[in-house]
């Protein structure tokens, strides 16, 4: 089992492999980014799951011919491991010219490789792009707050004091924001986001969430952590009745990563956003 991020493939130069090679994945346990957070396996306080998606697969057929489709790949939030994106990335390259009969074929030998360096199941779909197409794109749910008017000047770590509430009103609403922005924490290269915060509890001040929410924008840390900290900081502010906070972030490589937690179990929408 792999470890420590920077024994990874991340920034580094890497070797294109064309053909199926699922030792390229590299798993990255969650635990010391939980205990980060005061968290452990145990008592992880919220549901959720990663959705992947992958813009850029392909296999030959035993024809020769290549197929293209869309990957959706979905990691539930208490597996093990996430999976470092560039070794995912190097791992899809390795089936370009790789022979499968079919997508279902395909499909398995997705599900397999991709639960082992997880460590949990982790659900799959080949689609086609002609139904991802047919989809269309994504309107978020509730009020976007970019255009109210906040001042910030420290971008380099997240500030939950930025975060108010007024506790003498209770509502029920969904608030989004497309200024979400963070760092990789090993290449330093941007990660842009919208994020989505739906909950049922005291009246968050939506512009002390939009001043919350650019704080990060210089925080060096993977999509997952950053959603998790969302989560935490409005749980322990607003102690909600119900709380879902998700970000779809803007591929790299051929891929999007769009982390999902909640404090009931949901069905999320993993249509594309126009960002997308």
């Amino acid at each position: 089992m792999h470890s420590a991020v920077e024994h990874s493939p991340l920034g580094k130069a890497s070797e294109y492999i064309a053909t199926y090679t699922p030792s390229l994945l590299y798993p990255i346990p969650r635990a010391p980014k939980w205990a980060e957070l005061g968290l452990t396996a145990d008592t992880l306080p919220y549901q959720g799951v990663d959705f992947w998606n992958c813009f850029e697969l392909s296999w030959l057929l035993p024809s020769g011919k290549p197929v293209v489709a869309i990957g959706e790949f979905a990691i539930p939030a208490d597996s093990p491991n996430i999976i470092e994106s560039k070794s995912f990335k190097l791992y899809l390259n390795s089936l370009n010219q790789s022979v499968f009969a079919t997508a279902a074929e395909l499909q398995a030998v997705l599900e397999k490789d991709l639960s082992a360096a997880a460590g949990k199941t982790v659900g799959v779909r080949v689609r086609s792009l002609a139904d991802v197409e047919a989809e269309g794109v994504s309107a978020l749910p509730g009020q976007c707050i970019d255009e109210l008017d906040v001042a910030i000047s420290n971008y380099e770590r997240p500030q939950p004091e930025l975060l108010r509430c007024d506790n003498s009103r209770v509502v029920e609403e969904s608030l989004q924001s497309h200024l979400l922005k963070s760092n990789c924490p090993v290449t330093g290269q941007p990660d842009w986001g919208t994020v989505v915060v739906s909950y049922k509890g005291p009246a968050l001040d939506a512009a002390s969430l939009l001043a919350y929410l650019v704080s990060f924008r210089q925080h060096a840390d993977f999509h997952e952590q950053c959603v998790e900290r969302i989560f935490l900081d409005l749980q322990r502010l607003l102690q909600p009745e119900s709380l879902t906070v998700y970000a779809r972030y803007v591929r790299r490589g051929g891929l999007d990563i769009n982390p999902y937690r909640s404090l009931a179990a949901i069905k999320p929408d993993n249509r594309r956003l126009v960002r997308q």
